[in-house]
């Protein structure tokens, strides 16, 4: 039974929060119309930041902007289409409220042109026309680098006249609404899980009959050097490298095999990459690689002509040219297996290089992480990276650019960032295990879209994910020992399954759209399980579904409490930690406020709340043997204190 002072405290807390919260987004019904915003002021949703840096100065993709009733902010839409599909998702209203006033944009007077690629060009800068006024061109030509588009214009002839000369049909604000949209949502990042897995299998089926090519020549035997044995030996045949050190620095430049035989080392001077591959289908297996140069920012040419013109171009020159033990340049069907790699800047380099498969690959950093560059560093190549192991780089695989690769069952040791994705979709990161990042285990940041996240260990870094991008798949992940467990910023994206346990802080959400499906996690011996950051309520059930916070169960007859959990309320924040739970969570106070919350807008702000949170949780197979072991806190006994 809790003291009193711990009851009045309840019930103080409860008044205080009702008496505040009074007043707090109430909507004026009698205010004047809003004038439309500027866009770049707007929390935006449906475009990659990769998508709009790749944009043309002149191309005006159609955009939306909607005041909601319930949402501080004004949010902008890259496409009515975009709106039209998010108003649909569950739980949409609870969360913004409905559209008070919105805008779109006007191809009125503008002499809107199409590109090669579909997208919207104009002579005349477009305004903005109320979109229930409108008129909207759907089905024609037109498209954003997410897919079909609407054309809105506030002349219905205009819009005639488009729908004439690029296909389409026109359609009031009324039937627009009424229209489906193709969407790729977070659903088809899990959905391709297993075709991930396959790729990656199928990228290793082509790759394995490298090792297998026939033996042409063995270095000390039919040549003095490597490199001579590069040159001279025919194309698809292997060449086998006896056991020793040789000092050479190599360039490949044909389809070949280079196996090592025994103990082999390869050793560069100490200046730039030790091999460089500019052929297809090579084969680097069964060799020590040392002797890397130091560069790790701003290197050589590229010894491949880059785009100029691409938006990155400088970026890529800065980090693709610099010292790997291997770098790869436009060289589709690598394969590195086999291979242990000593560098003080990068392991493994592949530039444009399609299906690169790293396998059982071993790669020591500097001894300090912040020293060096990446394990495996891929640009604008997809790859398979999977059975290795990567200590003390800044970067343990860092892919830039680099769609539908797949890193699985690899260990990443020590380094700044474990995994580190940037403008980089569709990719699977899988059973991985993350230990000691100095500063983050995974970090996905520059918006990218449909990553998959799925059965990975985190273990005592400062943050253990930081994951960005829309329409991201979380999943089965364990993660533990953070000061904070799992940073949230995507929008539209699902995370179920996973265990935060034994964290400072469990989650921390940044992401200001609160779109996100949160279902069937545990929550367990986090001093603070979550907390939000500005923003509308976030919901993180989904009808009976919702996720296990222990302390905050409640005592419930069968599996489910009987009230919501808001661990962003300073009452619900507490109850793992304060003594006395099961009384607490029948304290009618309690009951009152959890309903209060649900209703009341101003209680809203910067809160999650769990309408069906479980009893028990929901994965114990992955808190079984844990100091976090899932018997431990049963319906009836949700309390612990920090010390247990």
């Amino acid at each position: 039974m809790p003291d009193l002072s711990t009851t009045n405290l309840v019930i103080g807390l409860f008044v205080v929060i009702v008496l505040g919260s009074v007043g707090l987004f109430v909507i004026d019904a009698d205010s004047t119309t809003p004038d439309p915003a500027a866009f770049d002021d707007t929390v935006q949703d449906g475009l990659t930041f990769e998508a709009e840096l790749a944009l043309g100065d002149d191309v005006e993709l159609p955009r939306m902007q909607v005041f909601y009733s319930q949402y501080q902010y004004v949010v902008g839409y890259y496409g009515v289409e975009t709106f039209v599909e998010a108003q649909r998702q569950p739980e949409h209203e609870q969360r913004f409220g409905y559209p008070q006033t919105t805008y779109v944009t006007d191809y009125s007077d503008t002499s809107v042109e199409l590109t090669d690629e579909g997208y919207p060009t104009t002579e005349a800068q477009p305004g903005w026309t109320d979109a229930e006024a409108a008129w909207f061109v759907v089905g024609s030509d037109a498209e954003t680098p997410a897919g079909e588009t609407v054309v809105p214009f506030a002349d219905q002839n205009e819009a005639t006249s488009f729908a004439n000369e690029y296909g389409g049909s026109v359609h009031d604000w009324e039937s627009v609404l009424e229209v489906e949209f193709e969407h790729d949502d977070a659903t088809v990042a899990r959905d391709r899980i297993d075709d991930r897995q396959q790729l990656a299998d199928e990228r290793i089926e082509t790759a394995d009959p490298l090792t297998d090519r026939p033996t042409s020549l063995t270095v000390g035997e039919d040549t003095e050097t490597v490199q001579e044995a590069l040159e001279e030996a025919p194309d698809n045949t292997t060449i086998v490298i006896p056991e020793g050190t040789y000092e050479e620095t190599l360039e490949i430049e044909r389809p070949v095999t280079l196996a090592g035989n025994g103990n082999v080392t390869l050793r560069g001077d100490g200046n730039g990459s030790v091999v460089t591959v500019t052929a297809d289908r090579v084969a680097i297996e069964g060799v020590d690689i040392d002797g890397v140069g130091n560069v790790t920012r701003g290197g050589d040419e590229l010894p491949v002509d880059i785009d100029d013109e691409e938006w990155d171009a400088a970026f890529v020159q800065n980090y693709a040219g610099t010292d790997a033990g291997v770098a790869a340049y436009t060289a589709d069907e690598l394969l590195v297996q086999d291979v242990d790699i000593d560098t003080p800047a990068s392991g493994i380099i592949a530039y444009d290089s399609t299906d690169a498969v790293v396998r059982n690959v071993t790669v020591f950093g500097p001894d300090d992480p912040t020293n060096g560059l990446a394990g495996v560093l891929a640009f604008q190549s997809s790859a398979v990276v999977e059975n290795s192991t990567i200590h003390g780089t800044p970067n343990g695989v860092y892919l830039y650019r680099s769609p539908t690769t797949v890193v699985r069952s690899n260990t990443l040791a020590g380094n700044q960032l474990g995994i580190h994705l940037m403008h980089t979709d569709d990719t699977l990161l899988a059973d991985n295990e993350l230990r000691d990042q100095h500063n983050t285990g995974l970090y996905i940041m520059t918006g990218p879209e449909r990553n998959a996240v799925v059965g990975n260990s985190f273990h005592d870094a400062p943050v253990g994910l930081n994951v960005g991008g829309t329409n991201t798949y979380v999943a089965d992940n364990f993660v533990e020992g953070a000061e904070i467990g799992m940073r949230i910023g995507t929008t539209s994206s699902i995370y179920e399954g996973n265990v935060i346990a034994g964290n400072d802080m469990g989650v921390r959400v940044t992401a200001t759209l609160p779109t996100n499906q949160v279902t069937g996690n545990d929550f367990v011996g986090n001093d603070e399980h979550a907390i939000a950051g500005t923003g509308s309520l976030r919901i993180w059930s989904d009808g009976n579904t919702g996720n296990y916070w222990q302390g905050g169960a409640g005592v419930a007859d069968g599996n489910r409490s009987d009230r919501s959990y808001t661990p962003t309320n300073p009452i619900d924040s507490q109850l793992h930690v304060t003594d006395g739970t099961p009384t607490l969570v029948r304290a009618p106070a309690l009951k009152a406020l959890a309903g209060l919350e649900g209703s009341v807008p101003g209680m809203r702000t910067g809160s999650i709340v769990d309408q069906a949170p479980a009893c028990e949780p929901t994965n114990p197979e992955r808190l079984e043997g844990t100091e976090w072991d899932a018997h431990a806190w049963p319906c009836y006994e949700t309390t612990r204190t920090t010390n247990d």
